[in-house]
């Protein structure tokens, strides 16, 4: 009998996923700062949407930012409502959000496929390189997920139960999806369902699908934002509004890969679909073991002989070849993805329970081998690493030692993993040791644990060696906070900054967007009609915060204190301007703040 089919069990399971999911998630949540670009640029339109009470149109430092759906803000700005303003409250519905996803994963997949499938689907969920890296940023994928899950969840029950709740539960989880990030939910949601009706043979159950009321309640639910947005932004002879900028600009342009201003860029195909063995560490190596389950178990349907676990593995099956092969064709960023994943999960934790329960798990064992194989060499790189570095002195502010001459790849989650030198590797010492330890025992119990047949308890060795590694890379990305955020450089600028002063960012403003978030005072930009504030600094009504080289200088050589904030790149260009040799208030990982007089 599967142990966890015992109820006490089942408990104290529940119990170690809950501290399992709070170790990896619960403790990074406070750490590090929030960092600049995407991250603080996001936190700062929920800042404005809490203080201007405008639920409709986003801003950012005034400006009207049109690009995205609005529920993931509303959320923060409740978040920051109920527990004040900090890294943590904005932090809060993200972690909420994968919480959602491991409780669905343990509910879904133990109903289809039973207990241990449940645990082990949510395990994967928990501890995947992926999920943990894509949370660490203010983005709605997390969020996007759980809504896209929780439709296809609804999707399968209503085939099943043809009870109408369940229907409209799709119907709204999928309004509340659009609302999180446009239309690609409806995409993801529409595409993957008539596939499946189409491979299913079910077609002709479009009767039960409550088509015309339900309808009703998705358009009752997404469709007023979007009404009141296009109303506070509409169409001029002189000037585009809210219906081309979003509906055309952010998602037909965005996916042909004509968007304005063409910021955003595609990967390699070979990156695209080889780097999921990345996000999907370190359950991505158990792949052959549920292709040979699904292989064994998934015939070609056939409507009357269809249960629960056969419309979960070709929804999941479909969902996922949908999304996958959509950002394929389109421009993309590695998380775009992300709703992917809970589907492979799945179906990984389907094959991995089913394979483990056979008398002889051949599969499993070879399985079980080439990954421990992979994080051992991983784990000797590591030591390799801290063995040339054993000599070399810790240095506080890692940027100062980064190499920096990787940056064609700093659009890809990882790129400054290239920049790190000896000396950059001897701040990450107590992370790579944490790591070390994590891959080695957890790859050596693995092994021990599967060649004694005990299985379930492998999975979960494996698993908390995760949460441990998890928890190094933490560590490494609070090392690596004082590159990734300007909070530093802020601290320094709150304690002396006048009401009088002028604070100015060189260029776009995510190059400096955690001061703009964290400083109690108005930021302006040189050179910034650029990336997200191109379009909202068009319209009449955005504040008086552009400038060019030419108002730089002016207002340099004023009698004004005028501080400017350049990022390393820009600093040549911006010490030319200033007269060649500024005076420098701040300094942090090759970002400067320079000051006309104190």
């Amino acid at each position: 009998m599967d142990v966890t089919q015992n109820r006490s069990v089942r408990s104290v399971v529940v119990f170690a996923l809950i501290l399992l999911f709070c170790a990896i998630y619960l403790g990074s949540a406070f750490t590090p700062a929030l960092q600049d670009d995407v991250d603080t640029s996001h936190a700062e339109a929920a800042k404005e949407m809490l203080h201007t009470g405008d639920l409709v149109t986003l801003h950012i430092n005034g400006v009207r930012y049109l690009e995205k759906a609005p529920l993931m803000y509303w959320l923060v700005a409740l978040s920051y409502k109920i527990f004040g303003i900090s890294d943590f409250a904005t932090r809060l519905p993200t972690l909420l959000a994968m919480l959602g996803l491991c409780w669905l994963a343990l509910h879904w997949a133990g109903r289809a496929f039973g207990p241990r499938a449940g645990v082990y689907a949510s395990l994967l969920m928990a501890t995947a390189a992926g999920c943990f890296l894509f949370t660490r940023v203010f983005i709605p994928e997390a969020i996007l997920s759980l809504f896209i899950a929780a439709s296809f969840y609804c999707l399968v029950r209503a085939l099943q139960e043809t009870n109408s709740r369940w229907w409209y539960g799709g119907y709204a989880l999928a309004a509340l999806a659009v609302l999180t990030k446009g239309l690609i939910a409806l995409v993801v949601i529409g595409m993957a369902t008539v596939a499946y009706l189409l491979v299913s043979g079910e077609w002709r159950r479009w009767r039960e699908f409550r088509i015309v009321t339900g309808l009703l309640l998705f358009f009752a639910i997404a469709a007023p934002w979007h009404v009141l947005a296009a109303l506070r932004t509409p169409e001029t002879p002189a000037h585009h509004g809210f219906l081309w900028f979003y509906f055309i600009n952010e998602h037909v342009m965005r996916f042909l890969g004509k968007r304005i201003p063409h910021d955003y860029n595609k990967q390699a195909w070979y990156l695209y679909w080889s780097l999921h063995l990345v996000w999907l560490f370190p359950w991505s190596l158990y792949l052959p073991v549920a292709m040979r389950r699904m292989k064994n178990s998934m015939r070609w349907p056939h409507p009357g002989q269809l249960d629960f676990a056969s419309r979960t593995r070709w929804v999941c099956l479909l969902w996922a070849t949908v999304l996958m092969v959509f950002f394929s064709l389109s421009t993309n960023q590695e998380y775009y993805t992300f709703p992917t994943y809970f589907a492979i999960f799945l179906l990984l934790a389907d094959g991995l329970a089913g394979e483990e329960q056979e008398a002889s798990p051949r599969w499993l064992l070879a399985t079980s081998l080439v990954g421990a194989v992979v994080r051992i060499s991983f784990a000797c790189v590591l030591v390799a690493g801290l063995w040339t570095s054993r000599h070399v002195p810790y240095v506080a502010d890692i940027g100062s030692v980064l190499s920096q001459t990787n940056s064609d790849d700093y659009t890809l989650s990882m790129g400054h993993v290239m920049d790190l030198t000896g000396q950059s590797f001897a701040a990450l010492r107590l992370p790579a040791i944490l790591a070390v330890i994590a891959l080695l025992a957890g790859s050596l119990m693995e092994l021990g644990l599967r060649w004694r047949k005990h299985h379930y308890a492998a999975t979960w060795a494996l698993a908390v060696s995760m949460a441990l590694f998890l928890v190094a890379a933490h560590v490494a990305l609070v090392r690596f906070d004082p590159y990734l955020s300007s909070r530093v450089l802020e601290r320094r600028l709150e304690q002396v900054v006048r009401p009088e002063d002028r604070v100015l960012i060189y260029g776009d403003h995510s190059y400096g967007s955690s001061i703009v978030y964290y400083l109690p005072h108005r930021v302006e930009l040189v050179n910034g009609r650029t990336s997200s504030l191109w379009f909202g600094s068009s319209f009449p009504d955005a504040p008086k915060i552009f400038w060019d080289d030419d108002d730089l200088v002016r207002l340099w050589n004023s009698s004004v204190r005028v501080f400017v904030f350049a990022p390393d790149f820009e600093q040549k260009k911006v010490r030319a301007l200033l007269g060649g040799a500024p005076q420098e208030f701040a300094t942090s990982s090759g970002k400067v703040i320079y000051v006309n007089h104190m």
